[in-house]
């Protein structure tokens, strides 16, 4: 006797408590790499599944690790991307929590070798492709990693990307810059906060984030206590003796973000500027200097449209988007297929799909 047919509704509720489930899983690695030494990576999301999800690949700015990226991922806004999708975080050398100091004959990497180092996380992971997700110096480096291996990158997400070499008043500043010892300096603070949130940070904490001064405070706590600090430096320096990233002649699609009170929001717009255009969409977020405190459900929003014109979370719906009505137009209703099947990445999809399915995204808030 067969058993009877189980109600679509009881069938979407268990694959979603079975995504929530599976999105809370966290596991921690410890890869060598053949030249940027070892490297500490946080995996939320169980890889088993990659098949049905999104995989994203993300690296963090200067003066923070990859709890940067993992508070974004846990925020209310991304609760739908992340139950349906895998992200892979990485900690560049030495900025993992309570790391030691890295030995003084190591020769941390520069961002070219620390890009085209993660392909060794890839394939230790046994990740086909994935998705780039930066900031900053963090940017810089899954940009060159796109560039040097496209095969492997289904597009990139980049926030607050520096296209240029530093100038030489931000080198010289940058030598006046107070490292004691063990601790961060005031000097050195005051840039990295500079750096990190802007002019919203000088002058007063706006933006739509109502604990964005708590964010401010735990990006200090967290430099002063959590990571070294002389492996912090090294990341400084590095960023600061970083050559011309060529991204026009990347194959890949891009999407660049930026906040107006960044202090790289004319940096970015310069880049945008000199990149392929059917392959590079900006946008740029009001009132924001650090967007993925000041604005994260827009940088959320943003993802979301970008990775639906690559054929990813395809069964995702859009905030005011009634998702039955959605999901049955979106999937042909009928045709079995459950919304699990839907979000599996369509790669023959990806490959004949441009940038004419991802509007120019122009945020007016």
């Amino acid at each position: 006797m067969s058993s009877p047919p189980i109600h679509p509704n009881l069938q979407q509720r268990r694959e979603s408590f079975a995504r929530r489930a599976e999105s809370l899983i966290e596991r921690k690695y410890a890869i060598s790499t053949d030249k940027s030494g070892e490297l500490i990576i946080t995996v939320q999301g169980d890889l088993t599944q990659q098949e049905k999800r999104a995989v994203f690949l993300t690296v963090h700015d200067l003066g923070c690790n990859h709890a940067s990226f993992q508070d974004f991922v846990n925020s209310p806004c991304m609760t739908e991307i992340k139950e349906r999708s895998c992200f892979i975080h990485v900690d560049v050398p030495g900025h993992a929590d309570n790391s030691g100091a890295l030995s003084d004959n190591f020769a941390f990497p520069s961002l070219q070798t620390l890009g085209e180092d993660l392909v060794t996380v890839l394939d230790y992971l046994h990740v086909k492709y994935v998705i780039g997700l930066g900031e900053g110096a963090g940017a810089n480096v899954l940009a060159r990693f796109g560039l040097k291996h496209p095969s492997r990158c289904l597009g990139l997400i980049l926030i607050n990307c520096t296209g240029s070499a530093a100038t030489v008043l931000e080198t010289f500043k940058t030598k006046f810059i107070s490292w004691k010892g063990d601790e961060v300096g005031q000097g050195a603070e005051d840039f990295l906060l500079y750096h990190k949130f802007g002019h919203a940070f000088n002058e007063q904490l706006v933006g739509d984030n109502p604990d964005k001064e708590k964010i401010v405070q735990d990006f200090q706590s967290r430099l002063h206590s959590t990571l070294n600090s002389k492996n912090v430096k090294q990341y400084v320096k590095t960023f600061m003796t970083r050559k011309d990233l060529p991204l026009k002649n990347c194959k890949v699609d891009i999407l660049l973000i930026t906040g107006m009170l960044s202090p790289y929001s004319t940096v970015v717009e310069k880049l945008h500027k000199d990149t392929d255009k059917e392959k590079v969409t900006m946008m740029k977020i009001e009132r924001a200097g650090d967007v993925l405190a000041d604005a994260p459900a827009k940088v959320a929003q943003s993802i979301l449209l970008f990775c639906k014109g690559q054929g990813l979370l395809t069964s995702v719906v859009m905030p005011g988007v009634d998702r039955q009505r959605a999901f049955s137009t979106s999937s042909g209703g009928s045709n079995g297929m459950s919304m699990e099947e839907y979000d599996k990445p369509n790669i023959r999809r990806l490959s004949i799909t441009v940038n004419d399915q991802l509007p120019p995204i122009q945020s007016k808030k």
